[in-house]
């Protein structure tokens, strides 16, 4: 495995119009909550208050039953979980961006390059729990926790921003995520998580399985299937329950652990983005990824 070091990277394409529509719909449908929720919400969202301290926490672990030390693997010469780091920092609605690790090593290549890490316990279950852990030893007062995968180097800071402001802007809603269109050729891949949303542009459910599933039993090239991306933020208040509620069927079948928000009846608001650049879940993904940062001269 290569040596961590640091630099600097340019910004990819960014999809705002998708981000933009999305975030307009969101917007109607707050109105309407807020109507009908009453003066709680509309004194804050008046003041600005509403969900506007915002933390972004990287979870990174060295074990993976995938891709072992995947962190710190080089994409094109410098260590992924540095990529992410960096692209989150480009984000405008973060206050502050750590990674949260339970490995040592990690920890001393993020503080290497000058990331801020929180160290968090091995017993962690998911990305979620580690979120949470690393919240409560930040020790600070925040809204909004965004959960950024470690794995996704070409992560857009548009995307971030616009999922932090969906969740500002949906009262009712806990979490929310982004999705963009699903390549044919990963509608049966596993590792590619597809979802479907209902339209109001909430979650309806999540599976590494084809969704929705026709009966030819075949991918539908004219069908707008989505693909989940990895990216979630979550209402701290909410991130701190996540933790206590107990595994759910589904979660457990499928290993997704946003199905555990939506089968305990909580609202998880989705945006749609253009985002072409899948995380790194194998080390074949790698070779993807760098072809694609030549491409877009991305060094």
């Amino acid at each position: 495995m290569a040596v961590c070091s640091s630099g600097s990277e340019s910004s990819g394409s960014i999809g705002k119009a998708w981000i933009v529509h999305s975030l307009l719909i969101g917007a109607a449908v707050a109105a309407a909550a807020v109507a009908a929720h009453g003066g709680f919400f509309r004194r804050l969202l008046r003041r600005g208050g509403y969900r506007s301290r915002v933390v972004g926490i990287i979870p990174a672990r060295f074990a993976s039953s995938r891709f072992q030390g995947k962190p710190l693997v080089h994409i094109l010469g410098k260590p992924m979980i540095q990529r992410t780091w960096e692209r989150a920092k480009m984000a405008s609605t973060l206050d502050h961006v750590v990674v949260a690790t339970d490995d040592e090593t990690i920890a001393k290549c993020c503080r290497g390059f000058g990331a801020d890490v929180v160290m968090t316990s091995e017993a962690c279950k998911n990305g979620t729990e580690r979120c949470n852990e690393a919240l409560e030893k930040l020790g600070k007062d925040y809204d909004v926790v965004v959960n950024i995968q470690g794995d996704e180097p070409l992560i857009d800071p548009e995307i971030i921003d616009g999922i932090v402001k969906s969740l500002q802007e949906s009262p009712d809603a806990v979490f929310s995520t982004a999705v963009t269109s699903l390549k044919p050729d990963d509608g049966t891949d596993p590792n590619r998580v597809k979802c479907i949303v209902d339209n109001n542009g909430y979650a309806i459910y999540f599976s590494r399985g084809l969704i929705p599933y026709n009966k030819s039993g075949k991918v539908n090239p004219q069908f707008p299937y989505l693909l989940h991306l990895g990216i979630q933020s979550f209402d701290a208040k909410f991130l701190k329950i996540y933790p206590k509620l107990a595994p759910t069927p589904l979660q457990l079948e499928e290993d997704l652990e946003q199905l555990k928000v939506l089968e305990n009846g909580y609202k998880m608001k989705v945006i749609k983005v253009h985002h072409d650049a899948h995380g790194v879940d194998t080390p074949e993904d790698v070779d993807k990824i760098e072809a694609l940062m030549r491409e877009r001269n991305i060094s």
